[in-house]
């Protein structure tokens, strides 16, 4: 049972936008555009470049690498002051500045010609991803809508933005190979800035101003000071940090690991891009369950069950069924943690310190997400592969398990 202040700033959800106003409409619409685009061009494009990078920089792998490492780092050292930001003064500036900067961060991207030049970059574009992606994203939709239309306005947003992936990496490649890295870089850029600078600043808007009166700054300090001194909130933290690194080592091991089971390696890519899609059908069955069953008990379900096939992935995943069954399995849980957070965040503390709240448990997740995969290499180089996937599974559990904790309290 939830403390009675808690239970009070639930009630407190300070929104009140309808799925079916025109500016609602238009602002998820806007939304969706620019976390394709965003995610497309500041995080799935790199991976794209690496190669070429690597050749023209006279640089390894890893040290290329290293700088998505940063920028991970970086936006999630940025994201509790971000979240405070949002609930203080509303999306619309601070996610119109943070396009300006990635779009001058992606160009001033395309002309680095050292590994030094290369991490201030992307300590920019890190500062810029903690801006204007998801985090942001969703503390407007949460402070512009209420209820079930709140739900729908995620679904949609994530739904178009699990696309990114499946849209930029091909892109991203076409346009290396007809123009090279640079001026790949610079088109990119000017697609980011086209799209997402005037969106944010046209479409967007905050909800209200009052949130910036000494009374609402004590009301959201209050939230934030109470909801981090109870176990709820560390649960979160523990439910969602756990998810976020096992997807992450998933995401990027995944092709390693089935090629070292045998499988081709365009067998292994194929399977691996499923992830993606899959995601979008884990966010649609998430939503549909949420009207009939608390979200935090499909979420523990989803994500024990993403235990269940990994730990089984190294026992059947040496057949093509056996493979195919454990990433769709795995993949109906990717992504869902998106939409489930949000939710669970504002059923418990109100929407008044959403993005405060958000952003702390954000500066854990996200350097999970950045610093698990480094770990599980290193484990798979030391006792092999079969070890990193047990620890994933375990990740999972202790995921389910904390949601199920929370929803008890």
């Amino acid at each position: 049972m939830s403390s009675t202040f808690e239970t009070a700033a639930a009630t407190k959800t300070g929104g009140g936008g309808q799925p079916h106003t025109g500016r609602g409409r238009r602002m998820v619409a806007a939304l969706a555009v620019t976390q394709t685009i965003g995610y497309g061009v500041l995080y799935y494009a790199f991976s794209v470049f690496l190669a070429p990078m690597s050749r023209d920089l006279h640089a390894s792998a890893p040290q290329i690498a290293a700088a998505l490492t940063l920028s991970i780092l970086i936006a999630a050292l940025c994201a509790p002051l971000i979240g405070r930001r949002l609930d203080a003064r509303g999306g619309h500036g601070l996610m119109t500045a943070g396009s300006v900067l990635g779009t001058a961060a992606v160009l001033a991207w395309s002309r680095v010609d050292s590994l030094p030049q290369l991490y201030a970059v992307f300590a920019a574009i890190g500062i810029a991803c903690s801006m204007v992606l998801y985090e942001s994203a969703f503390a407007v939709i949460v402070s512009w809508f209420d209820g079930r239309g709140r739900a729908n306005a995620l679904l949609a947003v994530t739904v178009v933005a699990g696309f990114a992936s499946a849209i930029f990496l091909p892109l991203t490649g076409l346009l290396v190979e007809w123009y090279g890295w640079r001026l790949a870089l610079v088109i990119l850029a000017v697609l980011y800035g086209v799209a997402a600078i005037p969106l944010h600043a046209l479409v967007l808007r905050n909800r209200t101003r009052a949130t910036q009166e000494p009374a609402a700054v004590q009301e959201r300090a209050a939230i934030v000071r109470d909801a981090t001194r109870r176990r709820p909130f560390w649960l979160l933290v523990i439910a969602f940090t756990a998810n976020g690194g096992a997807g992450a080592v998933m995401a990027v091991l995944l092709i390693t690991y089935l090629v070292h089971l045998g499988h081709p390696p365009v067998l292994a890519a194929t399977l691996a891009g499923l992830l993606g899609v899959l995601s979008v059908t884990g966010r649609l069955l998430t939503t549909g369950l949420q009207r009939r069953l608390p979200a935090a008990l499909i979420a523990a379900a989803i994500f024990a069950l993403q235990g269940v096939a990994v730990l089984a992935l190294p026992f059947v995943g040496q057949t093509v069924p056996g493979a195919v069954g454990c990433v769709l399995l795995f993949g109906l849980g990717f992504g869902i943690a998106s939409i489930t957070l949000p939710q669970l965040l504002v059923q418990r503390y109100g929407t008044a310190a959403y993005a405060s709240l958000s952003g702390r448990i954000a500066a854990f997740s996200v350097a999970d997400k950045a610093l698990a995969p480094l770990g599980a290499v290193a484990i798979a180089q030391a006792v092999g592969y079969s070890w990193v996937m047990g620890a994933v599974a375990a990740a999972c559990a202790i995921a389910a398990f904390a949601l199920v904790a929370y929803h008890r309290v």
